[in-house]
């Protein structure tokens, strides 16, 4: 790979609406990644102690720059990667990094667009399935954007809602019975730690409380867990 990778996505909102969803931890933490109990530090050590910002609205996060650019009212942000082998140490990663930001950039947009980032609440799963997930829950496979659907979910939930994205390796999906909430499911990039690769899923809820989510967050791991199989790690 020699030429670099570009992420973008269009949110409904003037620059001056985003940028500081790129620069207030508290805000960053409303649409970056998932809960955990490192997110903090993780935010910190990429957006603030290893981000660099200049005034027309571009941040350096180290290989990776993002840039906003607004027209009449609607912005683009933009994610450039430095090409993959820029910096060795990270080429083990480097899909599995841009496969994530294309996950997080609909989760702001999601975030900005629909709940003026609200505080959400999150489950993330993650390994290798004995099925493939999108089909298992009833998920539309082939897909168009802004396209309804309904779903009996394998989990016992119902959800319908539209379709928001459809990329490569993910769908992302709105859950009108979770806030509006918002589901991403997509694969994981094969790599030395995963040489089969894997599957990986985002839901995000809005509003419920804590025992709502948690009762929800029980069933879907129940149901992942038990299409996990063992994991193929290379010696």
């Amino acid at each position: 790979m020699t030429e670099p990778v570009i992420i973008e996505t269009t949110i409904a909102a003037p620059a001056a609406t985003v940028w500081p969803a790129l620069r207030d931890p508290d805000l960053i933490r409303r649409w970056h990644g998932w809960h955990y109990d490192g997110l903090d530090a993780e935010i910190d050590s990429i957006f603030l102690t290893g981000g660099t910002e200049s005034e027309d609205y571009t941040l350096s996060l180290g290989e990776d720059v993002f840039t906003l650019h607004e027209d009449d009212g609607v912005t683009t942000v933009r994610i450039t990667r430095a090409p993959k082998g820029n910096n060795p140490e990270w080429d083990e990663w480097y899909d599995d990094i841009t496969e994530g930001w294309t996950t997080f950039l609909e989760q702001l947009r999601f975030g900005i667009e629909v709940h003026a980032l609200a505080v959400r609440r999150t489950l993330m799963l993650e390994g290798r399935l004995d099925v493939e997930p999108r089909e298992a829950l009833g998920l539309p496979v082939t897909a168009e954007v802004g396209r309804p659907y309904q779903a009996d979910m394998a989990t016992a939930d119902v959800f319908d809602g539209v379709v928001r994205l459809v990329a490569p390796h993910q769908i992302a999906v709105t859950v009108e019975q979770l806030g509006p909430g918002l589901l991403i499911v997509g694969d994981q990039p094969r790599n030395q730690q995963r040489p089969l690769g894997g599957s990986m899923l985002v839901l995000t809820s809005y509003g419920l409380t804590e025992a709502a989510h948690d009762e929800l967050a029980q069933r879907w791991q129940s149901w992942w867990d038990s299409h996990r199989v063992a994991a193929v790690t290379n010696a």
